[in-house]
């Protein structure tokens, strides 16, 4: 992804960069790929001062901010691209405002060595319109057995090592993983699950699963994981970054660890924080409960949302990342239990977290930050993405905090329809999406904005 020798003036937007603690209006000077200026309007009279050969943005009224980086999604590529592709998954993350997503290795052949790795990482360099970062496997094909090359993983250029969509289940196994990732100086993702606990569940464990009959989850089957691996991480000194926290059992959990020092970062996804268990019963048209909102971990209680929005305003939570879990329709058009787990996230993700800025649970800024400066830093690229900081990659968003829209999945990017969102009237959306200074989606409103040198001279 070459940045594009167009010059791109970004003008009057709300420039919030959390990392560099910036809000204020101003314009943003992009050329050559990466950040020229930030702040003061670079054109203060008549076009003619307008550098040559650029591409004018007017973002009055918007917000511009750094690209949203993701911690955590299934592009499925390879092995399932009748469910996503690398080229249909990034075309929906910039249509979300991400610039930089970190694909989990659940794929066919999993990402357990580097010639995988390297295969991904080929694809993306000419197909994907984001910046594509892989995580290593942590076990060979992810059976929790034996231990990869993690070494070899992290030469060929993995950002962290996961086994998400199963946990490792043998302590001694994970106790290994954690002293080698140590030594590599990457993180350890953590799919927490003990599924001695968590069995057949479906759903949450609790009134709604005993109204339905099917099996439930109990926040232990996270929370015990959680404990496990905090103790190791205490023991090897690892980082550890635990995903999809989702009970409120788990936050307090990690917020004792971090008090005591414990080198452990953690991400909610957008669902666990705006949907309870109740989103099973869908819309209420019909019988039938909603499939798209069978997720794992499941989706809990109004108490466990309230408190992973807490810990999300007060640190303890660094990320939001969306677990973009894209499924055929013959996935999810089947009975409750038989259903895959996961949704369609990269592209109904700000909308549906506008909705806790609108409602005054959370500042825009502490959003942006989770979405851009903080999770950067959980891989270690807090200096090069996340940020607006002059010489830095131009990857930037426009976002109208003000622009309401109503989710159609069927103007998807991704080949994954599965949302429980489809309907939803959302406030807040991207109007832009701008990677290594070219534009990798436009809104067709803010188009209409665009000029160029040669129409205003």
């Amino acid at each position: 992804m070459n940045g594009d020798e167009r010059i791109l003036l970004i003008q009057g937007g709300r420039i919030v960069d959390p990392g560099r603690v910036i809000d204020r209006v101003g314009d943003i000077l992009i050329s050559g790929g990466r950040i020229v200026k930030v702040g003061d309007p670079v054109i203060s009279g008549s076009s003619s001062e307008t550098p040559s050969n650029v591409q004018c943005l007017d973002a009055t009224g918007l917000v511009v901010c750094p690209g949203f980086v993701d911690l955590h999604c299934h592009l499925r590529d390879p092995g399932f691209e009748h469910k996503e592709t690398i080229a249909t998954g990034t075309a929906a993350a910039a249509k979300g405002g991400f610039t930089t997503v970190c694909c989990m290795g659940n794929t066919e052949p999993p990402l357990d060595t580097p010639a995988a790795v390297d295969w991904v990482k080929q694809k993306a360099s000419t197909e994907a319109l984001v910046m594509v970062l892989p995580i290593g496997c942590i076990t060979r094909r992810r059976e929790g057995r034996e231990l990869t090359d993690m070494d070899g993983l992290a030469r060929a250029g993995v950002v962290a090592f996961s086994d998400d969509g199963d946990p490792v289940a043998d302590p001694q196994i994970m106790h290994a993983a954690m002293t080698c990732s140590h030594g590599l100086g990457l993180p350890i993702i953590d799919h927490c699950e003990d599924k001695t606990l968590s069995g057949r569940g479906v759903i949450n464990e609790g009134p709604v699963s005993t109204a339905t009959g099917l099996v439930g989850v109990p926040p232990a089957a996270e929370e015990v994981m959680v404990d496990r691996d905090l103790t190791l991480a205490r023991l090897t000194g690892a980082r550890i970054h635990i995903a999809h926290v989702s009970t409120r059992g788990s936050v307090e959990l990690i917020r004792r660890a971090r008090e005591e020092g414990i080198p452990v970062t953690c991400e909610v996804t957008p669902h666990h924080l705006t949907l309870t268990e109740d989103r099973i019963w869908g819309d209420g048209k019909d019988k039938r409960l909603d499939t798209n909102a069978r997720v794992n971990p499941p989706l809990r209680t109004r108490a466990d949302l309230e408190a992973l929005i807490g810990g999300l305003k007060d640190g303890v939570i660094d990320a939001i990342a969306t677990d973009h879990a894209p499924h055929t329709a013959a996935d999810k058009d089947c009975e409750f239990e038989l259903a895959a787990p996961g949704m369609s996230g990269f592209e109904t993700a700000l909308g549906c977290l506008m909705t806790l800025v609108h409602r005054g649970e959370m500042s825009l800024g502490v959003l942006i930050s989770r979405l851009t400066h903080d999770p950067a830093r959980v891989i270690g690229r807090g200096g090069e993405l996340g940020t607006l900081r002059t010489g830095a990659p131009a990857n930037v968003v426009i976002l109208d905090p003000e622009r309401e829209w109503i989710v159609d999945s069927r103007s998807f990017a991704s080949r994954g329809r599965n949302t429980p969102y489809d309907g939803w009237r959302f406030k807040g959306k991207v109007m832009a999406t701008i990677v290594d200074g070219r534009t990798a989606y436009m809104d067709d409103a803010l188009a209409h904005r665009a000029v160029h040198k040669e129409d205003i001279v």
